[in-house]
């Protein structure tokens, strides 16, 4: 009886292993951090003018990896009790009451950006590891604790944070950033308003109850529906920019695909204007293909043409 008493608590400990790790996982929003390595990895093939050394690719992408993650780890932190009013962020792990302690979270975050500075820094090299680290400090210090709580205009400002991966790309190939990734970097910062805004749409309700002013909870929808179109103009325009460095297949690319992200939009200002349901989540999953498909034309383009 006693070795059956004395060993049930072990079993325990060993099964609620893997639960803590994929609560730790998820503090990291893998899903984001998807999105932030497809603006990554093109920049470095197009300053390269070709496909850098597999050791640079996998260690730039793995710092930048541990970046995203620790920034959005801190975030969740910083947002745990928004997070237990919003039914879309409900079940995150420092919201749902899951086994993670909020302050290990925190220490967590911080290690994982200790962890990515020093391996951006090392291995790849400074300029990439401080890009990294002004991230970080983009979406925790001034989206997350500056501006996310304060004003409808913390995405358009904030969302900066998720521009930096493009940049870091290039700067991992030539330690500078050089026109071209200043262009991506503001097609990303165009691209995230429309992107977010429009998940904003769908879930207008989980934002007010949590008292965050995004824009469909202190504007009227056609507003909303308005900015979005301006912003996809302006995205459109600026990844035609490229077009001189990333050459013709992607500016076709890009030509046929900002058409098709604005009659996005502007079916979705149609569909607010008639009064009827708005749709919005079709914009928003056609904002990720969009991007995807984008910086995919910048990473093909240059390897086709050698």
């Amino acid at each position: 009886m006693s070795i059956a008493v004395q060993s049930a608590p072990a079993r325990t400990g060993r099964a609620g292993i893997l639960p803590t790790a994929r609560g730790y996982l998820a503090l990291t929003k893998p899903r984001i951090i998807e999105l932030l390595l497809v603006t990554t990895l093109p920049p470095m093939v197009l300053a390269e003018h070709g496909f850098p050394s597999w050791w640079l690719v996998v260690a730039t992408l793995v710092g930048g990896s541990f970046a995203a993650g620790a920034a959005n780890t801190i975030n969740c932190y910083c947002d745990r009790d928004i997070d237990k009013v919003m039914h879309r962020t409900s079940k995150r792990p420092l919201a749902a009451a899951a086994s993670i302690e909020p302050v290990n979270a925190l220490r967590f975050g911080l290690a994982l950006s200790v962890v990515a500075t020093l391996l951006l820094g090392f291995a790849v090299n400074w300029p990439s590891a401080l890009l990294a680290d002004a991230a970080i400090a983009v979406y925790v210090f001034v989206y997350t604790l500056g501006l996310k709580r304060r004003t409808p205009s913390n995405i358009v400002i904030g969302g900066a944070a998720g521009c930096f991966p493009a940049i870091i790309g290039w700067s991992a190939v030539t330690g500078t950033v050089g026109w071209p990734a200043a262009v991506l970097f503001a097609v990303v910062f165009f691209w995230t308003p429309p992107h977010f805004w429009a998940l904003a749409l769908r879930f207008k309700d989980d934002y007010a109850s949590a008292g965050v002013p995004m824009l469909p909870v202190v504007a009227p929808p056609r507003t909303v529906a308005r900015r979005i179109v301006g912003y996809s103009w302006g995205m459109v325009a600026v990844s035609l920019l490229l077009i001189p460095a990333a050459g013709w297949i992607y500016g076709a690319v890009a030509l046929a695909a900002g058409a098709w992200f604005l009659s996005e939009a502007y079916a979705l200002r149609r569909r607010v204007r008639a009064g009827t349901d708005p749709k919005p989540m079709r914009l928003f999953h056609y904002s990720i293909s969009y991007l995807t498909l984008l910086f995919l034309a910048v990473a093909v383009a240059p390897l086709i043409s050698r």
